[in-house]
């Protein structure tokens, strides 16, 4: 007990050390990886990201001209961000809020 009564001592009268994460947001550190978007405008539906995605999270459709992204199978590996010739691909370094259904995400050119 002699031993641990400094460690108490210092955690008392110290800030805590974890954030009160839903009043306080957490700046993203260096290097995040974030939210994934597509740009319909720049995409040419060449299916470089559907061959590189290893959890097989988006789905390209080139007569439909549809994008199918599924958040919940991405494990943000970024590789179809860093393989996209067109940059048609971003990722955002930024939290993504919980989600308490899982929805699927379709990206369709604008007409």
């Amino acid at each position: 007990m002699v031993r641990m009564l400094p460690n108490i001592l210092r955690n008392l009268f110290s800030k805590p050390a974890t954030v009160k994460h839903p009043f306080v947001k957490r700046e993203p550190f260096p290097g995040h990886r974030g939210t994934i978007t597509f740009d319909m405008k720049k995409c040419d539906l060449c299916q470089d990201c559907e061959r590189l995605c290893p959890p097989v999270a988006i789905k390209v459709d080139p007569e439909a001209r549809t994008i199918t992204y599924d958040p919940f199978k991405c494990i943000y590996c970024y590789l179809c961000v860093t393989n996209c010739l067109q940059r048609a691909i971003r990722g955002r370094p930024a939290y993504t809020p919980p989600a308490y259904q899982k929805e699927i995400v379709y990206y369709k050119p604008e007409e």
